[in-house]
């Protein structure tokens, strides 16, 4: 079996340390023991992206927000997706990321890193949220609303952070939920925000794996 070779390190703000290892081909990265994204696994962040374009329509001159840059799988399906005038903002909080995109998984980016449409915010996702007018934002953050590695994420799966990013969408925006697991009481307070929740569930490839989870949530 050929062995995994640690490739970085980086600390998560609030605690905790990812690891980007890789094995041949593939990448992973990892909070502790937990896998919190591979490069074999992109179907439902594809997803994500996928069936939010499909819902905001075709309108010009779109702005997607997407929190949390990973391996860039949401990013790369937005892109496919939308016009030459839309505009991509990712929001990552740990800057290792970026770089590791840029550098030993810039294959796996190709280039969407550096497409005109790209705009890359390193920091926290709840202040790119507050520029407001955004058509959609796409939350892949932690492991969703019941995340691991950040508890400062609560604030925007909580009561005030969905009402932040109600306001934040313009007239039929759509709030994206990306989860690794069902959430009982996160699909309750979508729906206590005003919004008009569809959930569904995503596999981990395109031919199976994991059932994960989406919200897609639309300010009506």
């Amino acid at each position: 079996m050929v062995p995994r070779v640690l490739l970085g390190t980086a600390q998560v703000p609030g605690g905790g340390e990812l690891r980007l290892l890789q094995r041949g081909a593939e990448f992973s990265i990892m909070l502790g023991a937990n896998e919190l994204m591979n490069s074999r696994l992109s179907g439902s962040e594809e997803m994500l992206a996928e069936q939010a374009c499909d819902r905001i329509g075709d309108r010009p001159g779109v702005r997607m927000l997407i929190g949390g840059l990973g391996m860039g799988f949401t990013l790369r399906a937005a892109l496919s997706r939308l016009g030459p005038d839309a505009e991509v903002a990712v929001a990552e909080i740990v800057p290792a990321v970026i770089e590791w995109a840029r550098g030993p998984m810039a294959a796996l980016h190709g280039d969407s890193l550096t497409d005109p449409r790209t705009r890359i915010f390193e920091g926290d996702v709840a202040a790119a949220i507050a520029e407001g007018a955004w058509d959609a934002i796409l939350l892949d953050v932690d492991n969703g609303p019941d995340g691991i590695s950040r508890p400062g994420n609560d604030r925007l799966y909580g009561a005030a952070g969905l009402a932040r990013a109600r306001a934040a969408l313009r007239p039929g925006g759509v709030l994206a939920v990306w989860s690794s697991a069902p959430s009982k009481p996160f699909a309750k307070r979508l729906d206590e925000a005003g919004f008009a929740v569809d959930e569904v569930i995503a596999r981990a490839t395109r031919k199976g794996g994991a059932r994960h989870v989406i919200w897609f949530a639309t300010k009506s």
